[in-house]
C-alpha cells in the first residue's frame, strides 16, 4: 500500500463504479454519474491508501478519523484480484492499527453485499440498517492492546 494523491481519485472513482454497481443496480440506485460524484466529492488523500499489486493499481482503503471512532471507507479492490486473499490482508493490517490504538472502527456496507461477510469474519457487528445500507462497528481487539502481549486476562 502507498499513500494516496490527489491524482488517484479519478483511478478510484472508476474502480469504486464497476465494484459497486451489481449491488446498487440490485438495490435499484445505480446512477452512472452519482456514482463517481460521490466518491470524489468525499475522496480524502490524507487518509486513503492505494493498493497495488506488481506495481499496479488494484484498489483502495480510508481510514477516516471521527470522534468516537474511525470509519473504514472506499474500501475497493478490482474484481479480479477479490477472493485472492489481497482484501483480507489489507483489512488485517488497518484493523490491527486500530486495535493497537484502542479505537473503534464503522463502516457500511450495502445491503445484500458479499463484502459483509469479509467483515463479519473480522468482529464487525451490525449497529444499524436501512433498505440500502447495513452500518457496521467493530470493537477494539483488548488482545492487541500494548502491554496484553496477546492474552485477554493481562493488562
Amino acid at each position: 500500500m502507498r499513500p494516496a494523491s490527489a491524482a488517484d481519485v479519478e483511478a478510484v472513482a472508476e474502480l469504486r463504479a464497476r465494484v459497486l454497481r451489481a449491488d446498487l443496480e440490485r438495490l435499484g440506485r445505480y446512477d452512472e454519474q452519482r456514482v463517481r460524484q460521490r466518491l470524489r466529492d468525499g475522496f480524502a488523500p490524507a487518509h486513503t491508501r492505494v493498493i497495488e499489486v506488481g506495481g499496479v493499481f488494484a484498489g483502495c482503503v480510508a481510514l477516516r478519523p471521527a470522534a468516537d471512532a474511525h470509519w473504514l471507507e472506499h474500501f475497493y479492490l478490482a474484481p479480479h484480484r477479490q477472493s485472492s486473499g489481497i482484501g483480507t490482508a489489507v483489512l488485517r493490517a488497518v484493523l490491527e492499527r486500530c486495535d493497537r490504538d484502542g479505537t473503534r472502527v464503522r463502516l457500511n456496507v450495502l445491503q445484500g453485499s458479499p463484502a459483509r461477510r469479509l467483515y463479519e469474519r473480522h468482529a464487525f457487528t451490525v449497529e444499524t440498517e436501512d433498505p440500502v445500507d447495513v452500518f457496521m462497528v467493530r470493537e477494539p481487539d483488548p488482545t492487541s492492546l500494548p502491554g496484553n502481549r496477546g492474552y485477554p486476562w493481562q493488562g
